[in-house]
């Protein structure tokens, strides 16, 4: 048997002429010059693959205070490592089997080569997806943007902080922080801690991610973004992700507003959740930021998604608005509400349920009250808006404050998630020009 084509050897003492197309035959026992150093490079392909999938060095991505930290580091690099470690033994598989088969090459020895081949591959391939997608998210923060990721992990690092703070009872500090890198597209996204990810091909992501499109970096009044995506880990990590669907679906039952409208809205819990805790960082400014994401068409704003996590962008807005009225800024509340309803003055256009259109001034009331003003075991038995305060004071903190940045003085102490609020308003009441806006919110975020 020819041990490369497959074919029976030729018998008797007749020789066959080999045609240019067609390989030499050798002694059975003894690999031909061709198949030799293919087997041997089987296993160097493969050894060399898992070593180039090394873990990340501290300063690999440089030393500015924009590059990854080592924490994050570290996490990538745990979930990288535990992948090596089952490559590693397909690895030395792969490299016994071709030694095998390159004294012995008999079609059983083949065989198992090649199938050992591809085992190894395709975890190489799955592994290097894996190495690859933080070889680019960390890799982002040596380009011209890493000024403007390391502003959004301090927003986020300070919402967790102040967040912390303000609870009832001691929890365990969640660590690494949200890690921010920037992504083209419409919306903005987070990857929780602890979920498993396609991307990650279904490994458990070691640290959040907030994901956010260049044109919200661009302009910096529009990053409400950073605080409803962190607002989305919190209620995680603060042990409110079943908590919050409970309590709804309980208070609108015992309410009588029957299940369509109870299940709708608990369905929806995850989102006004984050919509709500956002805007009890930010402030009303992080409403206007909110608007700029939904104000759509009226077909857009007004559409009913029977299935989707979002409430109707037109029932949203005025979820936030009610809120406002709770904390106390009432003009601000008016003011948007009225705008918003001038905008999309007839509701009842875009085939939302006549169940929820008719419910909604009752049960938006119900909602914020049960997810903001009810108290909470995991928080210590504080209410939500009792551990994340937002008062007259801390907007005053903010108009202060965006009259500083608009001067490209220092604006302070502020908190830096109070940043985005300030540029808003800068923007709205045209303090300074949008450019200097973005590029003094940037200044101020990198130096601290």
């Amino acid at each position: 048997m020819d041990i490369e084509t497959g074919l029976p050897e030729p018998n008797g003492k007749a020789k066959r002429t080999p045609r240019p197309d067609q390989p030499t035959t050798v002694a059975t026992g003894r690999a031909p010059a061709v198949l030799r150093p293919w087997l041997r490079a089987q296993a160097v392909n493969i050894a060399r693959h898992t070593a180039a999938l090394r873990p990340f060095r501290t300063g690999e991505f440089g030393t500015a205070p924009s590059a990854p930290s080592d924490p994050h580091l570290e996490a990538a690099n745990g979930l990288i490592s535990s992948l090596r470690a089952g490559l590693k033994r397909l690895s030395r598989g792969v490299a016994q089997a071709a030694s095998d088969a390159g004294r012995d090459p008999t079609p059983a020895r083949l065989r198992r080569l090649v199938i050992l081949k591809e085992r190894a591959h395709d975890r190489v391939r799955s592994t290097e997806r894996i190495w690859d997608f933080y070889f680019e998210l960390f890799g982002q923060r040596q380009s011209q943007y890493g000024p403007w990721l390391l502003g959004c992990d301090r927003i986020a690092l300070d919402c967790y902080r102040y967040s912390y703070l303000g609870l009832g009872t001691a929890r365990s500090i969640p660590a690494p922080p949200p890690f921010s890198y920037m992504r083209t597209g419409f919306s903005p996204a987070t990857f929780r801690r602890g979920i498993p990810l396609r991307r990650l091909g279904k490994q458990l992501n070691p640290f959040p991610l907030v994901q956010l499109p260049y044109h919200r970096l661009v302009n910096p009044w529009t990053l409400g973004a950073v605080l409803h995506e962190v607002s989305h880990n919190l209620q995680n990590d603060l042990g409110l992700a079943e908590a919050i669907p409970r309590a709804l679906a309980r208070r609108l039952m015992d309410a009588g507003c029957g299940p369509m409208v109870a299940a709708t809205w608990t369905r929806w819990n995850r989102e006004i959740f984050a919509d709500l805790a956002g805007l009890l960082l930010g402030g009303p400014a992080v409403v206007g930021s909110l608007l700029d994401v939904i104000g759509r068409s009226p077909a857009a704003v007004l559409g009913f998604n029977p299935r989707g996590p979002h409430p109707t962008p037109y029932l949203r807005a005025l979820i936030s608005t009610e809120l406002l009225l709770r904390m106390g800024f009432v003009d601000e509340a008016r003011g948007y509400r009225r705008a918003w309803m001038r905008i999309y003055p007839n509701p009842s256009a875009g085939g939302l349920p006549r169940a929820l259109l008719s419910s909604f001034a009752e049960v938006n009331a119900l909602v914020v009250d049960t997810v903001c003003y009810r108290p909470y075991p995991s928080l210590g038995g504080k209410s939500l808006a009792a551990v994340i305060r937002f008062e007259a004071k801390e907007q005053q903190m903010i108009e202060e404050a965006a009259g500083r940045l608009a001067a490209g003085t220092d604006p302070g102490v502020v908190p830096e998630r109070f940043l985005i609020g300030a540029a808003r308003v800068a923007l709205d009441r045209r303090l300074a020009r949008p450019s200097l806006i973005t590029e003094n919110f940037y200044k101020e975020l990198t130096r601290r």
